[in-house]
């Protein structure tokens, strides 16, 4: 009998697992985003936290472990889970040297929960940082230096 359920079980799994490993063949043109600060806020505003203002802040949350993002010219977030051979995306060199650049990258999507997963095959076209937002936010926000005064 256990073996009968554990069956049963393993077939309603299939479909699923299926399911989950199937993706679409994408093209998408867009901003290497560091995700901590993007989505929790804690550097500012979205506007604040992507382009030349936080490029030395998305560099050390990547080599840090933070996982990058691909933000489009339409708004969608996509987390990045791989960049051609590179096998740590999050805080490989690959995603160190692109880091606010604006790419247009080619890959697959997977999508899962209301989330976008993109596993990178190809960056076709790397624009440097195109956004110069740092005379309007600075290249490092005032409240991230230590006071020595306190």
């Amino acid at each position: 009998m256990r073996r009968i359920i554990l069956a049963f079980l393993a077939a309603l799994a299939l479909p699923t697992a299926a399911a989950a490993a199937e993706g679409t063949r994408v093209q998408v043109k867009g901003e290497i985003i560091d995700t901590w600060c993007y989505f929790s806020g804690v550097m500012g505003s979205p506007d604040a936290v992507v382009g030349s203002a936080h490029h030395t802040c998305a560099l050390w949350c990547s080599a840090g472990g933070i996982p990058v993002g691909l933000l489009a010219e339409d708004g969608t977030v996509y987390m990045v889970l791989k960049v051609g051979d590179d096998a740590q995306a999050a805080g490989g060199d690959t995603l160190l040297k692109l880091a606010a650049h604006t790419v247009e990258a080619d890959g697959m999507l997977y999508e899962r929960d209301g989330l976008n997963y993109i596993v990178v095959s190809d960056v076709v076209s790397d624009l440097d940082i195109t956004n110069k937002n740092h005379d309007d936010f600075g290249n490092v926000p005032a409240f991230s230096i230590p006071n020595p005064n306190k």
